[in-house]
């Protein structure tokens, strides 16, 4: 953040969280949305954390969420006007649907709904003609051992031509509790193990939380290969597309059909999109166990990196706390 006269420069990585921590500061200084001017930087490191001055309706946070992923740079001038109108003029706000800011935060997530619905049908068109990805590559009644080593020579979608090798779920054969990550990160992909980076860590302690000890699950990911884009010399995790996962599922398959776990845990949206469809919800529908083709008892839970991408440490912490109450929930249906 830099000032310039009278006006603050504030520069976020473009996404709901990154505006959401920069907003709660300017809220609690008192800045007022004419004295901001908001600039996207996907490179931003200096995000300001502040506490919570004020309760906004659920409503405003669903709706800026889905704007945060609309392509207009005025989005997050736009938030931050009416948030702070909603703070000063009542939290009835949104309810004035004449009102030209209202009308036009609310035009923007619908647009922004229809823009990524559009996105994922393009998504599934592609998924339906694409190749048999990893099919082909999966030898038949394998062992774990075998499949780890066929692994390593699968072409079936292109993240293979940038990543340093193919990461692998870890663990025991008949473990009776399975951990679904999303893909490899920048630390998996160079050490040829999942889940061995940050992420990683806040996994560790939540399992020590609860007394689960790591060496006794299977612990693997939707995706067996990273994927990112190259900025200088970082290498930035993208989410894997929907034809990359479905490229990618039969490993994952020939990984359950061999362990026949008890629990299947998927831990975040992309690992959860994998095992329960397209259509399923992770903050909706998290922390219900359910019966799967994987497994007599599954679940949904947040992925171990959205705790470190918590706005705040109250936000942080409040992710965590979910992180450990499902994977409790998993290691109680286990026992």
């Amino acid at each position: 953040m830099c000032w310039e006269g009278a006006v603050r420069h504030v520069e976020i990585r473009p996404t709901f969280e990154a505006w959401q921590a920069q907003a709660r500061a300017l809220l609690g200084a008192g800045v007022v949305p004419g004295e901001v001017t908001w600039r996207e930087d996907p490179d931003a490191t200096n995000q300001t954390a502040g506490r919570s001055v004020a309760r906004v309706p659920r409503q405003f946070i669903d709706l800026a969420r889905q704007v945060a992923g609309h392509g207009n740079p005025d989005r997050w001038s736009l938030l931050y006007q009416v948030l702070w109108r909603l703070v000063h003029e009542g939290r009835d706000l949104l309810e004035h649907g004449s009102d030209p800011q209202v009308k036009r935060l609310k035009a923007m997530a619908a647009e922004a709904r229809r823009g990524a619905w559009r996105q994922e049908q393009a998504e599934m068109r592609e998924v339906e003609t694409a190749g048999p990805g990893a099919a082909a590559f999966v030898p038949a009644n394998a062992s774990l051992a075998a499949l780890r080593e066929a692994a390593a020579h699968c072409t079936g979608c292109d993240l293979y031509r940038h990543a340093s090798q193919v990461v692998f779920g870890r663990g025991p054969e008949r473990a009776r509790i399975v951990l679904v990550g999303e893909q490899p990160g920048d630390q998996e992909d160079l050490k040829g193990a999942p889940f061995v980076g940050p992420a990683g860590e806040v996994l560790d302690r939540a399992l020590r939380e609860i007394g689960l000890d790591r060496e006794r699950l299977y612990v693997s990911n939707a995706v067996k290969h990273f994927k990112f884009e190259l900025r200088g010399r970082r290498r930035i995790h993208q989410t894997p597309r929907l034809s990359e996962i479905a490229a990618c599922r039969p490993w994952l398959e020939a990984e359950l059909t061999v362990i026949r776990p008890e629990v299947v845990v998927a831990m975040g949206a992309t690992a959860a999109r994998a095992l329960f469809g397209t259509d399923f919800r992770l903050m909706k529908e998290r922390g219900r166990l359910v019966q799967s083709r994987w497994a007599p008892k599954s679940l949904a839970t947040i992925h171990p990196s959205a705790v470190l991408r918590g706005p705040d440490e109250a936000a942080k912490d409040q992710l965590y706390r979910l992180l450990v109450e499902d994977l409790r929930l998993a290691a109680q249906a286990a026992a």
